[in-house]
């Protein structure tokens, strides 16, 4: 089945395979299966990091209009942030949707110039990011009302926090720490497997239980960061899955899309214009 690429992901794939042939030239091919920096585990003899499964523990509804580029579950309803600019037949937003019936209840729409992307929410302020435009947008959570704008140097694609800062990727294989009310950078950390090699394009972001998990775009993989040292912890295996998700519903792309609820403890999944978002568990591989 043909993919329905954007001209923004046709960029992204050609920076990235740029990238990754000067600096990982023997990793081989990176396809859905067999992603860079060898994330499929199973194949390094003596390895260390564990791979994960999941189970489907319920099914909701999911706007198939949605270029899904960032996902928060918040006080027991969904804010997703989608990517398009005036251009496209997608459009960017903040969006406030209902868990059970996937009803979008409140919704920004950026202006046309700008790609949204990654989303979080931290001390009742909603964080989101743009992709080239070098421009994080800050809202109040509770009416969208735009508080300010935060400005910084790279792409912008994952953010996440972890109680105190903002978390962001921007495609490689740094995360970097941002102080939420300057955008100043107070750290960063590279993230390597277990061979020592960068884990490149890292997107969508969410912190769970201490750990950074991240998609990593154009794969069904999801890795499990260590938030200190930038090493990798595990990666949960969701590529058949991911692809009989964009076989069956037509324009639907990648998997991207991870939220945490600490209250409930759950997990949930989904991806760009997917018709369906998951709750799931995750568990060690057979």
């Amino acid at each position: 089945m043909t993919r329905h690429y954007g001209v923004r992901d046709l960029m992204r794939l050609f920076l990235v395979i740029l990238a990754v042939s000067m600096s990982m030239a023997c990793t081989g091919s990176a396809n859905n299966t067999t992603p860079p920096s060898n994330l499929n585990s199973n194949t390094n003899k003596g390895a260390t990091v564990p791979t994960y499964s999941f189970k489907i523990v319920n099914t909701y509804p999911h706007d198939t209009s949605a270029y899904t580029q960032g996902l928060v579950l918040h006080n027991g309803f969904f804010y997703e942030g989608t990517g398009g600019r005036r251009s496209d037949t997608f459009h960017s937003s903040l969006r406030k949707v209902d868990l059970q019936t996937g009803k979008v209840l409140q919704k920004f729409d950026l202006a046309g110039e700008y790609f949204g992307e990654g989303i979080s929410i931290l001390n009742d302020k909603i964080y989101q990011l743009t992709w080239q435009e070098n421009k994080a947008f800050v809202y109040d959570v509770n009416d969208f009302k735009l508080i300010r704008e935060l400005s910084y140097s790279t792409e912008g694609w994952g953010l996440t926090n972890d109680g105190t800062n903002l978390i962001m990727s921007d495609g490689s294989h740094l995360l970097r720490f941002m102080n939420p009310e300057t955008f100043a950078e107070v750290r960063s950390i590279p993230v390597i497997d277990e061979k020592g090699r960068p884990v490149v394009r890292l997107n969508e972001l969410e912190f769970v239980k201490g750990e950074i998990w991240a998609n990593v775009y154009t794969t069904g993989w999801i890795v499990r960061i260590d938030p200190a040292t930038g090493k990798l912890l595990g990666r949960i295996d969701l590529n058949e899955f991911a692809e009989d998700q964009m076989d069956a519903t037509p324009n639907a792309d990648v998997l991207n899309g991870i939220a945490y609820d600490a209250a409930s403890d759950k997990i949930f999944i989904t991806g760009k214009r997917w018709k369906q978002l998951f709750e799931i568990t995750v568990e060690p591989k057979k």
